[in-house]
């Protein structure tokens, strides 16, 4: 019961921290929202690009240590990315936890994306193709999602946008775990806490095929991706992990260190130059992709 009780206070701040941060930055936005046919439904939010016929679709799942988070608390930054690259942008809201911990958010990520890249023409303008991208935990479930693609449902993957992600467990023992535990928003207990919530009764080393894609032997097969680490962030160790794993595996990274900055700072903080500068790389690469359909 406590544990519920924190995760709606937590969603309630976050969600009302992330639209105040936002407050008069962007236009009026322009989306539609959608129930898709599964079971159970998934909620999504389309934002339709300005020319999104000639790239691919991103399909973005936002952070919150998958028990906070939802549409709203991300839907500035999903508009700014739209209106930046000229893509279109549909937003997924998963299943969160304490109510429903693992595996409920990644198996909704991979039944959406399925279901989405078999109606791509329901989804906003693209040339067929999709990125997979997320922040924090969502940068977790974009990761674990294209992995648990097979190799042919993989071959529609143009990229993948990952913000300071999460990769691996915090059992792991990560040095930045104890040089950022305090002193930014994002914690190491507050961090603990996330995983502890999102796996309940799971077992992290049982279950880290399907949650630790840093550990993955099948990282080689990942599509282009981006990556961006904040130096004031728990996870900056592993975001740096995953940037020499993808480097050796011989996936095409372009790769953004923002060291003055904290976790969170790309996508619910107030838009400040850093964020700006982010926002602007982010939407380059991915209209880099056009035309590789």
């Amino acid at each position: 019961m406590l544990q519920r009780l924190k995760a709606l206070i937590l969603r309630q701040y976050y969600r009302f921290s992330s639209v105040h941060a936002w407050r008069g930055a962007l236009p009026t936005p322009r989306y539609s929202e959608r129930q898709l046919p599964l079971s159970p439904p998934v909620n999504i939010r389309i934002y339709p690009g300005e020319r999104g016929a000639e790239h691919p679709l991103l399909v973005y799942f936002h952070g919150g240590g998958w028990v906070i988070g939802d549409l709203a608390s991300h839907q500035p930054f999903c508009q700014r990315l739209c209106e930046l690259s000229g893509c279109s942008v549909v937003s997924v809201d998963y299943r969160l936890a304490p109510e429903h911990p693992f595996p409920a958010a990644p198996a909704d990520c991979l039944a959406a994306t399925r279901w989405i890249a078999g109606h791509p023409d329901e989804c906003g303008p693209s040339n067929g193709q999709l990125v997979l991208g997320g922040d924090s935990a969502g940068g977790n479930l974009a990761l674990c999602t294209a992995l648990a693609l097979s190799d042919a449902q993989r071959e529609i993957l143009a990229g993948l946008l990952l913000i300071y992600p999460v990769t691996d467990h915090y059992s792991a023992g990560y040095d930045s775990y104890r040089t950022r535990a305090t002193g930014q928003v994002l914690t190491a207990n507050l961090m603990r806490w996330f995983w502890d919530t999102y796996l309940g009764p799971a077992d992290p080393a049982g279950e880290a095929v399907s949650t630790r894609p840093l550990l993955s032997p099948a990282l080689e097969s990942l599509p282009p991706s981006i990556l961006v680490t904040a130096g004031k962030d728990p996870l900056l160790d592993e975001g740096r992990a995953l940037k020499d794993r993808l480097e050796q595996a011989g996936v095409a990274l372009n790769y953004r260190h923002y060291d003055a900055e904290e976790h969170g700072f790309a996508c619910s903080h107030a838009p400040r130059d850093a964020a700006k500068d982010c926002h602007t790389r982010l939407a380059d690469w991915l209209s880099s992709l056009a035309g590789r359909a």
